[in-house]
């Protein structure tokens, strides 16, 4: 799979995902640092990325405005150690790869996806 981390987003996740076999890139890594969210929301669609980001404002952007997406991660999980947010990102992985097209709501303890389209 192909991922956008927002540059929201704890980046010291982005090793395990390449890791696992996943292609990576990262806001002010490998972009300009600051992107508006409605740019980086292109750059997920262009490159056919599912986005990652701890930016609540990517909802707005997709439902509100009704912004096109290729998936995204919401990840809404309290401060916890680096370890405890690889577990929430393999079970994630692992029990909802299905739904990764979709808006997907990650919290400390669910996961809600929210139709962005028709499956």
């Amino acid at each position: 799979m192909k991922f956008l981390f927002d540059q929201s987003t704890d980046r010291r996740l982005a090793p395990y995902l390449r890791r696992w076999g996943h292609d990576v890139t990262v806001v002010a890594v490998d972009y300009p640092p600051s992107l508006p969210d409605n740019e980086v929301l292109a750059i997920a669609q262009g490159q056919q990325r599912i986005l990652i980001t701890e930016d609540r404002d990517f909802g707005d952007l997709v439902f509100r405005h009704q912004q096109a997406d290729t998936g995204a991660i919401y990840l809404r999980l309290p401060p916890m150690e680096l370890s405890d947010k690889i577990v929430h990102l393999q079970t994630l992985l692992q029990d909802h790869s299905s739904d990764l097209d979709q808006f997907v709501v990650v919290t400390e303890r669910s996961v809600r996806v929210r139709r962005t389209q028709q499956p």
